[in-house]
């Protein structure tokens, strides 16, 4: 029996946010650990936090396309 189940746009905007807040938290991360080392490149942990901003407002625009809006 071959089932087709296909997925909403809110379950993938869903999925998808899952997947950069955990890409997020990674990077919050490797960011600590590279500003814990001493020998760190500046320029590597700017890129890791401009990357990190980028993923911030990517979540952003999926939570704001997700929830709805609510008028009072």
């Amino acid at each position: 029996m071959n089932m087709h189940h296909e997925m909403s746009h809110d379950d993938i905007a869903r999925a998808r946010l899952a997947a950069l807040r955990c890409e997020h938290r990674d990077l919050d991360e490797a960011i600590a650990a590279l500003s814990a080392q001493q020998l760190t490149s500046s320029l590597a942990l700017q890129r890791l936090k401009k990357q990190k901003l980028v993923l911030k407002d990517q979540i952003a625009r999926l939570e704001d396309e997700i929830t709805p809006d609510i008028i009072a």
